[in-house]
């Protein structure tokens, strides 16, 4: 217990160190990587069963060349691709919103230091480093979010794409 104690105990230094941009620029990192997560747990999971399914309606198909296969086809691949390509979006904006969040953080921070720098003339050298800690912890978190974004990202776009195109290659108009 005393472990979790110290460790939330850092933890709030940390964000009183970094200011309260910290604190958005963590939920925006907890919900980039649920979504990453249960992207990943969709594609070990739930898309063998649609997948099985659309290749199974696919195959009891009697004809697959005519115009209206192709078109059948067209239709069954987009409603698989659609869940499969569901909150890429999304996450692609997560991770490019971490970085603009760091640099509100240090507008923030610095915005700090030429408050203290008015008031006091300068004088005050303690003041003006616990702004431009404000001003760099910030970015600093928004970046280090951004780039575990961006390996996170770059995972799940490529399964998704490998996906797309096993489906596509499965479902075969052989006769």
């Amino acid at each position: 217990m005393l472990v979790i104690t110290e460790a939330l105990g850092g933890v709030l230094e940390f964000i009183a160190k970094g200011g309260p941009i910290l604190l958005f620029i963590a939920g925006l990192t907890f919900i980039m990587w649920t979504l990453i997560f249960e992207r990943i747990w969709f594609y070990k999971g739930a898309l063998n069963k649609m997948v099985s399914g659309t290749l199974d309606a696919w195959e009891a198909r009697a004809e697959r060349k005519s115009w209206n296969a192709r078109q059948i086809r067209f239709a069954m691949i987009s409603r698989v691709s659609e869940r499969i390509n569901q909150n890429l979006d999304l996450l692609g904006t997560c991770v490019a919103l971490c970085p603009l969040l760091g640099l509100l953080g240090t507008v923030y921070g610095m915005i700090e230091v030429f408050g203290t720098l008015a008031a006091t003339g300068g004088g005050d050298a303690k003041a003006l480093a616990a702004g431009v800690s404000k001003a760099t912890i910030p970015t600093m978190a928004g970046m280090v979010a951004a780039l575990s974004g961006v390996f996170g990202s770059t995972l799940v776009n490529r399964t998704a794409q490998r996906e797309n195109q096993l489906l596509e290659d499965h479902l075969t108009m052989d006769h």
